[in-house]
């Protein structure tokens, strides 16, 4: 076994979209820093990033309804659209950066335009649609938002979904033709692909056993080469821990007291995916449903079209699925070994309070191919068995720890763990995830380089014009950036036609 030491600026644990995120807009920062990345998969973007194990494909809150939530008094509450929206808008700058500087040569390669939509049925959801439109519509971040309850309407929007339907019960839908489909995959592979070029050491087939604090201050890890077995120790001033599902037994074993009385809770998802290239053909939108009572924020049923290597795809759910695994190549031990002597009883709060959930993730491992071809059926009334195959996609580790709302809560979201001097950072959590990613890293930059930020902010606001500026007081600067943005990735319609 060899040991040999080797000293680094930055490590990145995990090629997923948000270590490449990260390194991207490190490299951008200090040109010079020395960065290494170590990946268990033979490449990158294999687990929650990749496009047939993500459910996140531009989540920019113009249709998932479970960002606006219906008040005690009526009112629809957006402000969490607005802050994902915003979000979304960040990430869309870095990408036109990138490919204004040369840096991404076909942004059509991981993002396309596709119309965002939402549609309910029955008198009560589509009384909620009309008043969530109202909301929406009026603010500038969801300008050319549509909404129609005529069926004649609908049926130019989505013939696939509306023929055959029988309209026992009114139904309406909201329409943005502004959204995008982003190939996550596709995008993490081209980043890494970039950080190559710029010198930076990536190392797949590489796992990190272990992580300490040197007497220094610095941070040591074992990492292991999974072709030979060899050893080797990594030591660097700051580390990222972006491995997904993986994250947490890496946070655990750092000893930071933040890391303390977290827990993660495993939830796998499986689509359906059209085989029948005429079916995929009749549909071109993303379209969101209403998650059933009961179910995590995650399994809002969707309709969605997809563009995978360079073609249209067609996917249906997601299906909640549990495992005990924190990845998809992960281990069955994973759950059971994050269990710790300082988040156990928040482990076991979190199963008191969520037993409806559980219940609903046994019913859903349950679920037969007919079962799910009915929920199907709720959106493309024809749809045929022989026309759909099942896909297993990606694990989500929802984080658990105890907040203000009591011990063990479950929380959905992405969520930056990091240590008191900014040494050391873990993301955890997942939705809306990927699609947020350079907003969750522009936060990480700022709470782990405090003192480099100021010398900073002209490169940051270069690559992120709206950077340090809420959008929503700055109106014009929103159809300023949408132009701008929509010009450098090819998503602007006359761009379009032209392809």
């Amino acid at each position: 076994m060899s040991d040999r030491q080797n000293q680094t600026d930055v490590i990145l644990i995990g090629a997923g979209i948000m270590s490449a995120t990260l390194g991207a807009m490190l490299k951008e920062l200090v040109p010079d820093w020395k960065i290494s990345v170590f990946e268990k998969l033979a490449t990158a973007g294999e687990e929650s990033s990749n496009e047939w194990n993500n459910a996140g494909t531009g989540h920019a809150a113009l249709c998932e309804l479970n960002y606006t939530d219906e008040k005690p008094d009526g009112s629809v509450d957006i402000s969490k659209a607005i802050k994902i929206n915003e979000q979304f808008q960040v990430s869309r700058q870095f990408w036109s950066y990138l490919v204004n500087s040369k840096q991404i040569s076909n942004p059509q390669d991981f993002i396309m335009p596709l119309p965002h939509m939402s549609l309910v049925q029955g008198e009560k959801n589509v009384a909620f649609l009309k008043k969530r439109y109202e909301a929406m519509a009026s603010n500038p971040l969801f300008q050319g938002m549509e909404f129609s309850d005529d069926p004649s309407k609908l049926m130019e929007w989505i013939p696939l979904v509306m023929q055959d339907r029988e309209l026992n019960e009114p139904i309406a839908a909201t329409r943005i033709d502004s959204g995008t489909d982003v190939n996550f995959g596709a995008l993490t592979r081209i980043l890494f692909n970039h950080l190559k070029k710029k010198q930076v050491e990536v190392k797949y087939k590489h796992s990190v056993d272990d992580i300490k604090r040197t007497s220094d201050g610095k941070w040591q890890l074992k990492v292991r080469n999974l072709e030979n077995g060899t050893v080797e120790r990594h030591t660097a001033k700051f580390v990222f821990i972006g491995g997904g599902g993986g994250s947490l037994p890496l946070l655990q074993k750092s000893g930071i007291p933040e890391g303390r009385n977290i827990g993660g809770f495993p939830v796998s998802g499986l689509f359906m995916v059209c085989n029948n290239p005429e079916v995929v053909e009749q549909h071109n939108a993303k379209v969101y449903g209403k998650a059933p009572v009961g179910a995590p924020p995650m399994s809002v049923p969707h309709l969605d079209t997809r563009y995978i290597d360079n073609k249209r795809s067609l996917l249906f759910g997601p299906f909640a699925g549990f495992s005990p695994k924190f990845l998809k190549t992960g281990s069955m031990f994973d759950l059971i070994g994050s269990v710790k002597p300082n988040n156990v009883f928040t482990m076991l709060a979190a199963g008191a309070k969520n037993m409806s959930l559980t219940r609903y993730l046994i019913q859903q491992v349950m679920l037969s191919k007919e079962k799910r071809m009915e929920d199907l059926r709720q959106f493309v009334p024809n749809a045929k068995s022989e026309d759909w195959d099942l896909l297993v996609a990606g694990q989500r580790v929802q984080v658990i720890k105890d907040t203000a709302a009591g011990k063990g809560t479950l929380q959905f979201g992405t969520e930056v763990v990091s240590d008191a001097d900014g040494s050391i950072a873990a993301l955890l959590g997942a939705s809306p995830g990927a699609s947020t990613a350079v907003s969750v890293m522009l936060e990480l930059i700022q709470k782990c380089f405090p003192q480099q930020v100021k010398a900073w902010e002209p490169k940051l606001k270069e690559m992120i014009p709206s950077y340090g500026v809420s959008l929503m007081k700055k109106p014009e600067l929103i159809n300023e950036i949408n132009k701008a943005t929509s010009q450098a990735l090819g998503l602007s319609r006359e761009l379009q036609s032209a392809i």
